[in-house]
């Protein structure tokens, strides 16, 4: 009499699927893992660092002009809050420069060099109000910052604009 086969696998063979199967998972868990680590470490990198301070983006030829001219208004919380609402609104600034100007906005990421970082004292220090109209004004080639005056903005919103940008690097 022939033994009949049974219809269910064995113990041994459910062991090796089951290690089958668990191996699979442990690769595709592994090879996510992986790409989730890969992205982490781009996206912190992703960042670059802030261009050197001490660099103006002003050129050479251009600078004593650039820093001869005066911000035709003052500095009081009414403009601030003018320049704050052009910044995160129709200047757009905040989209590279972030809602509060640490330059971590949402097209910040892989941009080269990053966006300035305005809560930076130290650059405020070293920059004159016509430099950085300058650059608010002109761009910078070779960055991503385009110029705004006459395309997004007035020459009088872009002074407000700054005017925010130094309030954003005071100390508090």
């Amino acid at each position: 009499m022939r033994k009949q086969r049974s219809s269910s696998p064995s113990k041994e063979a459910c062991t090796t699927s089951h290690s089958s199967d668990l191996w699979k998972v442990l690769k595709v868990f592994s090879f996510v893992l992986l790409v989730c680590s890969v992205a982490i470490l781009r996206f912190s990198f992703s960042f670059a660092t802030e261009a050197d301070l001490s660099k103006s983006r002003v050129p050479v030829n251009r600078l004593k002009e650039a820093q001869s001219l005066k911000n035709p208004f003052k500095s009081s919380p009414e403009n601030i809050a003018k320049g704050k609402t052009l910044f995160q609104g129709k200047a757009t600034c905040f989209t590279c420069h972030g809602k509060e100007g640490r330059g971590d906005g949402l097209a910040a990421a892989g941009l080269d060099p990053s966006p300035r970082n305005f809560t930076n004292s130290a650059f405020h220090a070293m920059r004159t109000d016509g430099e950085l109209f300058w650059v608010i004004k002109e761009g910078i080639p070779g960055t991503a910052m385009m110029p705004m005056v006459g395309s997004v903005i007035t020459e009088e919103e872009a002074w407000l604009v700054l005017l925010y940008e130094r309030s954003l690097g005071q100390k508090k």
